[in-house]
C-alpha cells in the first residue's frame, strides 16, 4: 500500500470565520468511513453493553460499566482514571479499584458520548467517493479528536512503542495498517499545524 495524502489542508479566513480546506481521493474517502465507522461500532457496543442502574434510571444521571474494557483496543480509547504504577510519580496512596470503579461509572458514558459525536462529525463531513472537505475550526477539533481515537486505536493493536519501525515486511499482516497509522499521524500534524496557524 503506498502512502496516501489528503490534498493540501488550506486555512481560509480567520476569528469565528476559520475554515480547513483539502480534497481526498476515493480511496482516502473509504478508508476513512471504514476506520472511523469500525471504531464507532466498538464504542456503541460498549455503551450498549452496560449494565442497567436502578438509581440512574430514577435520577435520569446515566452510568457505565464500572470496570475497564478487557479489550486492548477499547482499553486504550478508555482508560482508568488512575493506574497504580502512577502512585509514586503523583505522589498519593493507590486509589481503591472500587474508586476507580465509581469514576469510570460516571465518566464513561459522557467520554463515550463525545469521542461518538467527533467520529460522527468525521463521517459527516469526507465525502463518498472523495472530493472537497470543508471544516469550520470546531469541526476540525472534532476530525483531531476522531483521528486521535482512530490512532489510538490502531497503536494498541500494533503494539506501538519506541522500538517501532517505520514500516514492516510488505509480507506482515499488519503492514498495511501500519502505513494507515503512519498516515493518520501525518494528517493529524498537519492539520494541527493549519489550525493552530
Amino acid at each position: 500500500m503506498t502512502r496516501r495524502h489528503l490534498t493540501g489542508w488550506k486555512r481560509r479566513g480567520s476569528g469565528s470565520q476559520v475554515t480547513l480546506s483539502a480534497r481526498c481521493s476515493e480511496h482516502e474517502s473509504e478508508l476513512l468511513h471504514s476506520i472511523v465507522s469500525s471504531m464507532r461500532e466498538l464504542l456503541v457496543e460498549r455503551s450498549g453493553s452496560a449494565p442497567v442502574d436502578e438509581l440512574a434510571a430514577i435520577t435520569g444521571i446515566r452510568s457505565g460499566h464500572s470496570t475497564a474494557p478487557r479489550d486492548a483496543t477499547l482499553g486504550r480509547l478508555l482508560p482508568d482514571f488512575h493506574r497504580p504504577d502512577q502512585d509514586e510519580e503523583l505522589g498519593c496512596d493507590t486509589v481503591s479499584g472500587d474508586l476507580n470503579g465509581a469514576l469510570r461509572s460516571i465518566n464513561e458514558p459522557l467520554i463515550i458520548d463525545d469521542k461518538l459525536a467527533a467520529a460522527q462529525c468525521l463521517l459527516d463531513t469526507v465525502p463518498v467517493g472523495g472530493g472537497e472537505i470543508t471544516l469550520t475550526a470546531a469541526q476540525a477539533e472534532q476530525w483531531l479528536t476522531a483521528i486521535n481515537d482512530v490512532r489510538l486505536s490502531l497503536g494498541a493493536m500494533l503494539g506501538i512503542d519506541e522500538d517501532t519501525p517505520e514500516e514492516l515486511d510488505p509480507d506482515h499482516p499488519y503492514a498495511a495498517h501500519l502505513h494507515v497509522y503512519r498516515w493518520l499521524t501525518e494528517q493529524q500534524w498537519i492539520l494541527v499545524e493549519e489550525l493552530m496557524r
